[in-house]
């Protein structure tokens, strides 16, 4: 049986934008229980944290396979029905958008049939779009993948259809709902209510899991310690309260942990502002309480039900530091993290559901190894054609072991785009769509944060382990646990602290993945091969892209980040590609505007009479909108641009376009406002 799983957050119909889920879209085929294509839409559309239906991944999912829609036996959707067709009758605004009622009732399978028939010509049968309830998509797709028999399955995230965790007994006959935690208790949605008043939004949950470790959990402690009380029965109650106010666990807000803060005499962060002790403390704090509050649910259901194996999903299950809590409580025997513990995860989920609704064994299957079920970077002749378009600024070669070649250059102190077969599900890039770099000098982690990222120096990176060195460099309980997919943090043996000086985080502790030859043989090879030339079988592993964009996915999208980062060198497949010259060399490409990009001019009067001219480039797409001020020289150049012509044949047709106007174009390339493509 073939089954398509989707997930995504709205499908604009008749003019109008409709919320037909939350967030995370994105596309998975099933075959028979075997999950084996799987990827994002922001991976395709490149749009980050991007909110629409997954139309490119669908299209991405069936060319990899060679299938079509007419192949496919069922739909699975990763909402109920009833909550859909609820949530898009009413008016919301949301994410900048008001969606008004229309005249005739809709219905979340009546848009979404329309959408397969106009994206892909397919008139979907009514009874092959089948909706699954959010949190079984969660906890059905980890229970699946762990390879257990039975286990005690965890679902937290920001909310389902009326619920924020839900606790089910999982064997291989099937999943027993044993409890429920409502929307008002949401972990996830506390989670987020912090990262807001640090000044992060949506999506930025981990960049407070990295700070935390600078900051003291013990300072705000009693401020934290009012926002919730653990009861008995594993049950908790999340509530507001302030120095003057009595306890009252009916007032919960979305801005619930701001008010609390605010009341305390804490100042909001904005963003750009620089971090502060305050900062760090406040953040240490939440991850602290969020630790305290999960271990009090999960235990009091590991002694109710005397489970064994526990099985985590949800947006809180990409928290890794409190995944190695979990894994060091002593509470169970095995754990296991799905790498898409997200909502785009939760399309595998919906796909796995409706397998299980039709029959299909698919319960039983072996533990989920390898990650890398999105689509590959084409043939060879496919990257060498890609190599010789972009000639103009970039040279190849070819070595005879490429694995070799990038091990001593890494060993030289290169930091390195790689990028090689088919991409990874989730979050984060496991092998297949990566930046190496020597983990070893302390400045390295600072030196990547600067060069690529563009982001904050406090940022941690990942430790990259052979499993043969896996115990030798960092502290395993034993507790059995999935180190595939950078799901846990665990200390670093202290005597190897110095030695992993760009990969032990503050704390003394890394995000760690242990490679396993059978999952990905050439990336096992390439840390193995490290270690021979340096002693150290690890390798810092960060995901390839840059601040303002999804982890990279084709040829082009890995070449276009090489060259808007300070990367060393970039290897693709089997080739080691190099810059042609240090400078941006603009001249000879051709630029165009991202999707969703306008330019504007404003004009205001100043108190002297005159007038002054504001110039603008706006990226406006879901959920969020970027903007930048340009000259007049760039924006009068931007207007020109027709996808044909190169910025030295529009460069012509500008006035005052100087060096500094074409330094600034680069720097739009680099934001992603624009982009660039050879002749």
């Amino acid at each position: 049986m073939l089954v398509l799983g989707i997930t995504g957050g709205y499908h604009e119909y008749k003019g109008v934008r409709y919320p037909l889920g939350l967030h995370d879209g994105a596309a998975c085929l099933v075959r028979d229980g075997h999950l084996i294509a799987a990827v994002e839409e922001e991976r395709l559309n490149r749009v980050k944290y991007g909110w629409s239906y997954p139309t490119h991944a669908v299209r991405a999912c069936l060319e990899e396979e060679n299938v079509s829609l007419d192949d496919v036996d069922a739909v699975g959707f990763y909402f109920s029905e009833e909550w859909l067709d609820a949530n898009i009758n009413q008016p919301h605004k949301a994410a900048g958008w008001v969606f008004p009622r229309q005249g005739d009732i809709l219905s979340a399978r009546k848009i979404t049939m329309q959408w397969f028939e106009e994206e892909f010509g397919w008139k979907i049968p009514d009874d092959r779009l089948i909706y699954v309830p959010h949190h079984l998509c969660h906890a059905i797709g980890t229970f699946t993948r762990s390879g257990m028999d039975e286990a005690l399955i965890v679902v937290m995230d920001g909310r389902g259809e009326e619920h924020s965790g839900t606790i089910y007994r999982g064997t291989l006959d099937g999943l027993e709902e044993l409890y429920s935690y409502s929307i008002h208790n949401s972990l996830g949605n506390f989670y987020l209510a912090s990262t807001v008043f640090l000044g992060y939004g949506f999506g930025d949950q981990y960049k407070v899991m990295g700070l935390a470790p600078h900051g003291d959990p013990a300072v705000y402690e009693d401020i934290f310690d009012s926002l919730y009380e653990l009861k008995d029965g594993g049950e908790y109650e999340l509530f507001h309260r302030t120095p003057n106010q009595a306890f009252d666990p009916r007032d919960l807000a979305a801005n619930h942990v701001a008010r609390t803060c605010i009341a305390h005499g804490l100042i909001p962060r904005k963003k750009g502002e620089p971090f502060t002790q305050q900062h760090m403390d406040l953040a240490a704090g939440m991850q602290r309480t969020i630790e305290r509050i999960v271990l009090h649910v999960v235990s009091h259901w590991a002694r109710e039900t005397g489970l064994s194996k526990l099985s985590f999903s949800g947006g809180v299950a990409h928290n890794s530091t409190l995944n190695g809590v979990l894994l060091r409580s002593g509470l169970f025997d095995e754990v296991f993290i799905h790498p898409a513990s997200h909502d785009g995860g939760a399309a595998e989920g919906a796909a796995l559901g409706v397998a299980h609704q039709q029959g299909d064994k698919v319960l039983s299957q072996p533990r989920l190894i390898t990650a890398s079920l999105g689509p590959s970077l084409g043939r060879e002749d496919d990257v060498i054609t890609k190599l010789e378009e972009w000639s103009a600024v970039v040279d190849y070669t070819r070595p005879d072991d490429v694995v070799a070649t990038t091990a001593g250059l890494l060993a030289d102190g290169a930091v390195v785009g790689w990028a090689t077969g088919r991409s990874e599900f989730g979050p984060r890039a496991l092998g297949n769509r990566s930046i190496l770099a020597d983990p070893r000098p302390k400045e390295n982690q600072t030196r990547i944060n600067a060069m690529v990222k563009k982001r904050e120096s406090f940022r941690p990176f990942a430790p990259v382990v052979t499993p043969e060195a896996a115990a030798l460099y960092f502290d395993l309980p034993d507790t059995r646990a999935n180190y595939d997919f950078m799901s846990y943090v665990v200390p670093v043996c202290e005597d190897r602290r110095d030695e992993l000086g760009a990969v032990t985080h503050v704390d003394g502790t890394a995000r760690i993945q242990v490679i396993d030859p059978a999952a990905n043989d050439t990336f096992y090879r390439l840390v193995r091969t490290f270690g021979e030339l340096t002693g150290t079988p690890v390798l810092l592993n960060t995901s390839f892209n840059n601040n303002a964009e999804p982890i990279v996915q084709t040829v082009e999208d890995c070449l276009r980040c090489f060259l808007t980062t300070e990367l060393d060198v970039l290897v693709i497949e089997g080739f080691v590609v190099r810059r042609r010259s240090s400078d941006p060399q603009l001249e000879e490409l051709v630029p165009r505007l991202m999707p969703a990009v306008k330019l504007t001019k404003s004009t205001r009067m100043l108190r002297s009479g005159g007038r002054a001219v504001t110039y603008e480039i706006v990226l406006d797409h879901s959920p969020a909108v970027r903007r930048a001020n340009v000259s007049a020289a760039v924006f009068s150049l931007l207007e020109r641009v027709d996808g044909s012509s190169t910025v030295r044949e529009l460069a012509e047709t500008v006035v005052g376009l100087t060096d500094q106007g074409k330094r600034e174009l680069y720097e739009l390339w680099q934001e992603r406002f624009v982009a660039f493509t050879p002749e």
